[in-house]
């Protein structure tokens, strides 16, 4: 009997009909097959890793304003919006804003911004109009894929134009910002395009475009993070006069001295500027990709394809950037038959006018008035001030507005003027701009030998074997200010930094199949560190097809990437340093810990404000509160993860279950460390330079984390359909960092909820080609670790609907939806911007139900 089983969107995983045969009984049997999980097309159910299957249907009934937003409510997923048009997928903790430990592959090809090491959301991605499907490991994937996939992957695959011909339209329009307080309602746009030809039975072509314009959602958090600052004289709130509020820039830790005033020190803040002052929150985002197509044999396919994205909106690494005519694109050859792949690709970037946020802010008020400058007219006006009888609290206040007299205001010509100026300035010393040309070179071949050469080890022996080799070299273009290139004698010269690897892979069918065991091994050899190994043991066990179980360990290395190899930027008087010993040799042998430092300064601060004592006597009173550095020169991250799972249908194929089960053990992990080195060599000069910020040098160092970092979790997701209209579905996700009092608090942070739940129903022909999807998202709250701020993000929720209409007639489908229908402002990460309804109209053409 053969039944069609449809499983949303929503929880990650579908099935499709297939047949298999056992013995002389011909079953039918639902099954998907993938290819991501192993590099061999296999049914998701013998998976020996969990992968998770999201397929057009399934997509279609999403009620996400777009594929790749859809892809929150996938089983085993975290994401976070640091923008409308920049979202971050990640799997099993450890997020952050960039995340260069979770890959994005379009037909197999990663689609990173190479200076980030990461993809920039969707911005090279496939179109709603293109897409074909999308596998999705959470978990360690570094023994198929190797670098930048100790966190899993996704995998997006597009439509074939020799099976998939035609012109496609679609026009979305929605509106958003409704009832927020920084914000009028404001529109949002996107037309897509689509036509595929089959020109011959040999040739055939493909073309995308959209053009995506808006209004990004607006960070304005005020959480005070320098609170406590001024405690010593009892001064907090509106009184302190060294605020510094989340989405405030230029009033940050180097933006603060500590002065005399009046026989006391007082710790003191430039004013800086909100973020909405010194960005445009004006989101645009024009890609296309082209294909040729040309069929080499009739299982063998040569294709070229280029993808160009030029992009504004707003990105976050340590600090917030706006990201402004920023261009990516990326030329690739590929070559597919059945026992045969090859990729040859480059992707290059270049970030336009883009600048960084707060150095924006911070030189906005220095251009006004240097630094010592304003610190004499503060002074000179709290001495003026407090003649006049006015309080201390006062006193300062009238101090401020004296130092900021003619300061740069927000909106006016002159402001706007100046940041323009700003904007072009490639030093953030003085300037804002972020101005970085950078490239990757990716080659790789796998070859399945069982398939076409040895196709006897496969019939006789239930044998599969596949060998493959890649090689990437990044090339940057230092530009002076981001990158340097720190070789002697080869000053401006690019920079090129290469990884070259190679695996094989064996898997074993015992039992009639019933039990199918794997094995991979790894190597890789990254410039400036020795080759490692990554093996992948795996076993799955189908006492009857329709029920498996799985197990697997599996270890991977992640090399740094090149911002964290090779960085060399002056960030608000912080100098961040690539942890190559090539970039910072000397640093970490004579650095004193920032946190250390910090307590140092604080305990000196009260002794001379509470106790009396004489600077001298304080900073010698307290020196046994700094600690020297302990951390040194990067080494490749290493995980390991032992993982086991259960696929299995019910109900007569109608109930597809899915779980797993993870424990994954982190060494080496690549972090960041605020250090500081003092100008004094004397070590009993030592104290009291590390108490005046003029006195010595601070940076933030990329380095490798001392302590065994375990996290562990799990997910499980039902999927039910009856009567093949009705489908419910729901999955939830559990994910926890064990043995936390034992780590070492650097970053970056585990970033993750507890808890995630996702459910849903969909209800098909609901009336006459007329569908429809209500869904409802949580997530507990959870601690949030950045250098731009950390605290606890709130849980939140979130409920989702759509209703589309399908006209088979003329291939038209008209959607109407929206996310977060109740409009309840939420932050997915501290720093971030607050997230409100988003509602939509979708009017497609050329679209097959």
């Amino acid at each position: 009997m053969r039944k069609h089983v449809t499983f949303l969107f929503l929880v990650s995983a579908s099935l499709a009909k297939a047949q298999v045969q056992t013995d002389t009984l011909k079953t039918k049997s639902l099954q998907e097959v993938v290819v991501t999980a192993s590099r061999l097309t296999e049914s998701i159910l013998v998976s020996p890793v969990s992968v998770q299957k999201i397929n057009r249907e399934s997509i279609a009934l999403s009620p996400a304003i777009s594929f790749f937003d859809g892809l929150e409510n996938a089983q085993g997923i975290h994401m976070i919006t640091p923008s409308l048009g920049f979202k971050v997928l990640n799997a099993r903790g450890f997020s952050n804003t960039t995340n260069v430990r979770f890959a994005q592959l379009v037909d197999g090809m990663d689609v990173q911004s190479p200076h980030i090491g990461g993809a920039i959301g969707n911005a090279l991605g496939p179109t709603d109009l293109d897409i074909a499907n999308i596998e999705i490991l959470p978990g360690t994937a570094s023994a198929l894929y190797g670098m930048n996939t100790v966190n899993g992957l996704a995998n997006f695959f597009t439509k074939n134009p020799f099976t998939s011909e035609g012109l496609s339209i679609q026009q979305k329009t929605a509106v958003n910002h409704i009832n927020d307080r920084q914000s009028n309602a404001k529109p949002f746009s996107e037309t897509t395009v689509r036509f595929a030809k089959v020109i011959s039975p040999k040739w055939a072509f493909k073309v995308n475009g959209a053009f995506t314009k808006g209004y990004d959602w607006i960070a304005s958090d005020q959480t005070e993070l320098n609170a406590n600052a001024n405690r010593s004289t009892n001064l907090f709130g509106t009184d302190n006069p060294a605020q510094d509020p989340v989405n405030g820039y230029g009033n940050e830790s180097s933006n603060r001295r500590t002065i005399a005033l009046a026989g006391r020190n007082y710790v003191v803040a430039r004013t800086g500027y909100q973020e909405m002052n010194v960005v445009s929150y004006d989101l645009q985002n024009v890609k296309a990709d082209a294909g040729i197509y040309y069929k080499v044999a009739q299982d063998a396919v040569l294709t070229y394809s280029y993808h160009f994205s030029e992009l504004d909106n707003v990105y976050q690494r340590a600090n917030r950037f706006r990201l402004q005519d920023y261009r990516l694109q990326q030329h690739a050859l590929q070559y597919q038959s059945g026992s045969i792949q090859a990729k040859l690709y480059i992707n290059s970037e270049n970030t336009g006018k883009s600048y960084n946020l707060r150095s924006m802010a911070e030189n906005m008020d220095r251009s006004f008035k240097p630094d010592n400058v304003w610190y004499t007219d503060f002074t000179n006006g709290f001495n003026q001030a407090l003649t006049g009888e006015s309080s201390v609290a006062d006193a300062l206040r009238e101090a401020r507005g004296i130092a900021d007299a003619g300061r740069y205001q927000p909106g006016t010509p002159a402001f706007n003027q100046q940041l323009k100026k700003l904007q072009d300035i490639n030093n953030w010393d003085a300037g804002a701009a972020l101005r970085v040309k950078a490239s990757l070179v990716h080659g790789e071949i796998q070859v399945n030998l069982t398939e076409n050469y040895l196709q006897s080890l496969k019939t006789k022996y239930d044998l599969d074997l596949l060998a493959g080799a890649d090689h990437r070299t990044y090339i940057i273009v230092p530009d002076g200010n981001y990158f340097i290139n720190p070789e002697q004698g080869q000053e401006g010269k690019n920079i090129n930094y290469s990884k070259t690897g190679a695996f094989i892979s064996v898997s074993k069918g015992l039992f009639q199949s019933r039990l199918k065991l794997g094995a991979i091994l790894r190597a890789d050899k990254n410039d400036y560190f020795k080759t490692t190994f990554n093996p992948r043991f795996s076993a799955v066990y189908s006492p009857v097809h329709h029920h498996n179980i799985r197990a697997s360990f599996q270890s991977g290395y992640r090399f740094p990437s090149i911002f964290e190899a090779y960085s060399n930027v002056n960030s608000g008087g912080v100098k961040r340093v690539g942890g190559l010993p090539v970039m910072s040799r000397g640093i970490f042998e004579n650095a004193w810990l920032a946190t250390s430092i910090s307590a140092f300064q604080t305990a000196v601060l009260a002794d001379i404000n509470q106790a009396g004592l004489t600077q001298a006597a304080a900073i010698e009173k307290n020196k046994g509160l700094l600690r020297k550095n302990p951390y040194t020169y990067l080494k490749p991250e290493h995980a390991r993860t032992w993982e086991a799972g259960y696929k299995g249908l019910f109900l007569n194929n109608s109930l597809y279950a899915n779980a797993d089960v993870y424990l994954s053990r982190f060494s080496n992990f690549i972090a960041q460390a605020n250090m500081n080195v003092p100008d004094a060599t004397n070590e009993a000069a030592i104290p009291a330079a590390l108490y005046t910020r003029a006195t010595q040098a601070q940076y933030r160092m990329y380095t490798n984390s001392r302590s065994v970092i375990d996290n562990f979790g799990f997910s499980a997701g039902l999927n039910y359909q009856w009567h093949k209209t009705l489908i419910l579905a729901a999955n939830t996700t559990f994910s926890k960092l064990r043995n936390t009092e034992n780590q070492d608090g650097l970053e970056d942070g585990f970033n993750t909820p507890k808890w995630i739940y996702n459910i849903s129903v969909s209800k098909k022909n609901l009336a006459k080609n007329m569908d429809a999807t209500l869904a409802y998202r949580w997530q507990s709250k959870y601690l949030s670790q950045t250098f731009l701020v950390s605290g606890q993000v709130p849980a939140y929720s979130s409920l989702d609907a759509q209703l589309s209409y399908h006209i088979p007639l003329i291939r038209s489908l008209v959607k109407l939806g929206a996310t977060n229908i109740l409009n309840h402002y939420y932050n997915s990460f501290l720093g971030g911007p607050s997230i409100g309804g988003m509602y939509y109209v979708s009017v497609g053409y050329g679209i097959n139900k």
